[in-house]
């Protein structure tokens, strides 16, 4: 059996998803992210924004041209997802039926302000209604969390089957408490110490975990200093759980990314761990003196999906344990 399958035992595996999120709203922008993304390799997701990217009166051309991106050769990676407008917007469904005629090439829509889990359940009805129409079933959909409404629902969001992501919005959770959260908080250090905002966090990812799907960190509004950026993502990760990480400017992408990396010397470990493991057949062993089990796998078996996916170079057994075919793949 492929060590998953041993681990998991038939439950669903926890979504991994590139560690960093860019969102870009021009088509200047667009398509510098597009060729940093051809540059890179696909170890960062790049999120088109009709939301705050359009201009008044421009909406729809602008989410056509994000359409024709899209379905263009530049998109070689289908890693490209798109936030359209808020479900309330009169732009929203006109948003949704335009972007999801490119739903082949899209690797899932945002939606933003949702007021809790009626609202995103319609979404994803109408989202589901013209991504169909253009031959994709279950079009992952990430959605944000920014609201009371939504941090609310947010266990109850993070259940329904084709939310893949919860991001959290810090800015417009902030104003929506109309100066009762200090401007402070929407930076560092508040963002990591107002009590308010620490516990609106630690329930994204909260309920993100107990579903299997992926928390993502709110953006760095320092859009000039790297290091502030570098030490987001770090808190981000080590003290709140987060797997992945919103950028709004391309010098975010690599301090994220690293950031959101395990260390060499844990790749190692668990590439140790799991091929003793192995030869174990997944039994309880010892190694420098410390006991593992099944338990220990699984968190070291998700070290190596996260290091792979990041594009590290893995050692040739952890090579070898990830890319072992499935029972599925040999029945035949």
């Amino acid at each position: 059996m492929h060590p998953s399958e041993v681990l998991f035992q038939g439950k669903r595996q926890p979504l991994l998803l590139a560690a960093c999120d860019h969102y870009a709203g021009s088509e200047k922008l667009m398509r510098k992210s597009i060729a940093l993304q051809q540059e890179l390799g696909p170890l960062f997701d790049i999120t088109f924004d009709c939301e705050d990217g359009a201009s008044a009166g421009s909406e729809e051309s602008h989410a056509q041209m994000i359409a024709g991106l899209l379905l263009s050769d530049e998109n070689q990676f289908n890693r490209i997802g798109v936030r359209v407008h808020d479900v309330d917007s009169p732009f929203f469904a006109r948003d949704v039926e335009i972007i999801c005629a490119a739903a082949a090439r899209l690797a899932y829509i945002a939606v933003p302000k949702v007021g809790g889990v009626q609202d995103t359940m319609l979404a994803i009805d109408l989202i589901n209604h013209h991504a169909r129409r253009a031959g994709r079933d279950n079009l992952p959909v990430h959605i944000l969390i920014e609201t009371h409404g939504a941090l609310r629902d947010a266990y109850a969001i993070a259940a329904l089957p084709q939310v893949e992501c919860l991001s959290f919005g810090i800015m417009d959770f902030v104003s929506a408490h109309y100066g009762a959260i200090p401007a402070a908080a929407m930076r560092t250090p508040g963002q990591f110490t107002h009590p308010l905002v620490v516990r609106a966090k630690l329930e994204v990812a909260a309920a993100c975990h107990a579903h299997g799907k992926v928390p993502s960190h709110n953006v760095t509004t320092d859009v000039r200093d790297s290091a502030v950026v570098a030490n987001d993502a770090q808190r981000a990760t080590a003290e709140f759980g987060y797997t992945r990480m919103w950028s709004i400017h391309p010098d975010h992408i690599k301090p994220i990314i690293k950031a959101f990396t395990p260390r060499l010397s844990e790749v190692n470990e668990a590439s140790n761990i799991l091929t003793e493991a192995q030869r174990a057949d997944w039994g309880p062993i010892a190694q420098n003196g410390r006991l593992h089990d099944r338990a220990s796998y699984r968190y070291y078996w998700t070290v190596l999906q996260r290091a792979k996916l990041a594009g590290l170079g893995l050692p040739e057994a952890a090579a070898a344990l990830l890319n072992a075919p499935s029972s599925s793949t040999t029945e035949n």
